[in-house]
C-alpha cells in the first residue's frame, strides 16, 4: 500500500502541466513506490480529490482521463475515493499492489554488491525548468530531442514494471529473497543515501559509469540537476556480482558503482565537481 500527494503550487500548477498529464503522473508516483518495494502486480487506486469550487469541469474530466490512461498502461482500476472542497487542488492517491516473491527493501544492500539503476536521471528536473521558464533555451543551445525528452520525463514519466520479474529470473545460485532497492523520486543521490543509511554501509557511485542523455551538457549545474533533481522514478538497487552480470546481459539496466563496508554515506568517484551538498537534497517543503 502506498500514498502520495500532489498539491497545487507545490507539485504542479496549470502553467507547468496539463490536467491530463497530471492525472497520469499522480498514478505513476504511487506505482513507482510499489515497484521499488517488489510488487509484481498493480491492483488499483483510491482517489482523494480536493478542488476549489471555481474548478472547471473540463479540468476534472482531463485529470481522470490521464489517470485512466496510466491504469490502462500499468494495470489496476479505480477502486473508490472521496471528493471535497478546498482552497487548493490536491490529489491524494492510495495505491495497492501485490508483493512478489522477491522483496525489494532499502535495508537489504550488502558490502561488495554492485549498485545499479534502471535509467537516466536529471531529465525531469530539466523538463520542470523548461516548463517553468527558468531559463532561455537560446542561451543554452539545447537540442530539440533533449528538450522533448526532458518535458516528457517531467510531464509523462514512465516506470519499469517488468524489472521485478527479470531480476527474479536472472538470479543465479543465490538464496536471497530480499534485495536492496528504492526509487529515485527524490533524486539519484538521495536514493543512494537512503539505501546506505538503511543498510548501514557506504555507497560508491562511479561518475564515469552513470548513463546520460546523449545531448546532456557538461558542467557543475548539470551535475546538480542529474544527482539532485528528483522525480525521475527510476530504480536504484544492489545485487551480488554474478547476479548483476546476468541481469546486465538481459535487461536495460546500468552498473553505476558498488557498496562497501563503512559509515553510511554516498561517495562519488571519478568526478571533477564536488557532488555532495546537504542543502541540495530534494525537500518536500
Amino acid at each position: 500500500i502506498n500514498t502520495d500527494l500532489m498539491v497545487e503550487n507545490t507539485h504542479f500548477n496549470n502553467k507547468l502541466i496539463s490536467a491530463n498529464d497530471l492525472g497520469w503522473k499522480s498514478v505513476i508516483v504511487n506505482y513507482s513506490d510499489l515497484i521499488s518495494s517488489g510488487c509484481d502486480k498493480n491492483l488499483g487506486i483510491n482517489i482523494g480529490l480536493v478542488l476549489p469550487p471555481s474548478t472547471k469541469w473540463e479540468w476534472v474530466k482531463e485529470l481522470y482521463m490521464g489517470i485512466n490512461q496510466a491504469l490502462d498502461c500499468y494495470g489496476g482500476s479505480i477502486l473508490g475515493g472521496d471528493c471535497s472542497k478546498g482552497e487548493k487542488k490536491i490529489i491524494s492517491i492510495c495505491a495497492f499492489g501485490s508483493q512478489g516473491k522477491l522483496k525489494f527493501r532499502r535495508y537489504a544492500c550488502e558490502p561488495d554488491e554492485v549498485l545499479l539503476t534502471s535509467g537516466i536521471h536529471g531529465l525531469s528536473k530539466l523538463g520542470f525548468l523548461i516548463q517553468s521558464g527558468a531559463f532561455n533555451n537560446e542561451d543554452l543551445n539545447l537540442s530539440s530531442k533533449l528538450i522533448k525528452d526532458a518535458i516528457t520525463a517531467f510531464s509523462r514519466p514512465k516506470i519499469r514494471c517488468e524489472l521485478q520479474e527479470i531480476i527474479q529470473k536472472t538470479c543465479v545460485k543465490n538464496k536471497k529473497n530480499i534485495i536492496g532497492c528504492t526509487d529515485t523520486s527524490d533524486g539519484l543521490f538521495q536514493g543512494a543515501l537512503d539505501l546506505a543509511n538503511e543498510s548501514k554501509c557506504c555507497a560508491i557511485i562511479d561518475y564515469s559509469k552513470i548513463p546520460k542523455h546523449r545531448d546532456w551538457p557538461e558542467g557543475e549545474d548539470w551535475d546538480e540537476y542529474y544527482f539532485y533533481g528528483g522525480e525521475d522514478y527510476q530504480l536504484i538497487f544492489s545485487l551480488p556480482r554474478e547476479w548483476a552480470d546476468n541481469l546486465l546481459n538481459q535487461a536495460e539496466v546500468y552498473e553505476i558503482g558498488y557498496f562497501k563496508e563503512g559509515h553510511p554515506s554516498v561517495k562519488v568517484i571519478n568526478c571533477e565537481n564536488e557532488i555532495y551538498s546537504q542543502n541540495k537534497l530534494f525537500s518536500h517543503f
